[in-house]
């Protein structure tokens, strides 16, 4: 009989609540303050470089358009007295590629933008960050730097270029389109080119264009 008297279960140790608590409210404190660093006191952008080779390769690009830079790199020597010579579109190439690095470079080169813009390339999208310091005096959030990340699809479609406004967002929460002007996916050259402007000018010039990654493609018309 005594051989048929089962041992007493072992009662299962439960995890102490107060230190179940403890790892909860420790946990929200570290994410709290990862959020609050994260939206109130965002890490300013490494300013991009290019080496003197990638430098040369840029300065013709923006020869291109007819652009100096005022830091003096250039193609020819500024010091050197210009040569006259004949005008000739003959064997001119009317497209051009800018890197994305080559794009946030030239960012680089304003002081005031320097840490606080960058630019993103990906298929059909540049995206842009941008970190704005709120006046000291202003009643909210004063002396704090927002955060402002924003997206434009840009593509060619039927002949024409295609730019669409993908979203605006504050501190990682996207804005109504109403607070945009309702312009949120609306194609900008369709909606205001048809008239004369920006838009129809700016269509009416290029021939090409195309954002793939890391890479900005534009080819201009005669």
């Amino acid at each position: 009989m005594e051989s048929d008297i089962q041992p007493a279960a072992t009662p299962k140790r439960r995890f102490p609540l107060f230190l179940t608590v403890f790892l909860a409210v420790f946990l929200a404190i570290i994410l709290g303050g990862l959020f609050v660093k994260w939206v109130y006191f965002p890490s300013s952008f490494s300013p991009v470089s290019l080496s003197s080779g990638e430098q040369q390769q840029l300065d013709k690009k923006l020869s291109f358009f007819g652009i100096q830079l005022e830091d003096g790199s250039a193609v020819s020597d500024p010091n050197k007295p210009l040569q006259p010579e004949a005008y000739s579109e003959t064997g001119a190439s009317r497209e051009v590629k800018f890197s994305e690095k080559e794009l946030n470079s030239l960012i680089a080169k304003n002081p005031d933008l320097a840490s606080r813009f960058a630019i993103d390339l990906s298929d059909n999208l540049a995206s842009a960050k941008l970190l704005i310091p709120v006046d000291p005096d202003f009643p909210i959030l004063g002396g704090e730097t927002v955060r402002i990340n924003a997206g434009v699809e840009v593509a060619f479609n039927n002949d024409r270029p295609s730019v669409k406004l993908r979203g605006v967002s504050l501190w990682g929460v996207p804005l109504p389109n109403a607070w945009m002007g309702s312009l949120k996916n609306i194609d900008l050259v369709e909606q205001y080119g048809g008239g004369e402007g920006f838009w129809k000018s700016f269509a009416d010039g290029v021939a090409f264009v195309r954002i793939d990654d890391n890479q900005l493609v534009v080819k201009l018309k005669e």
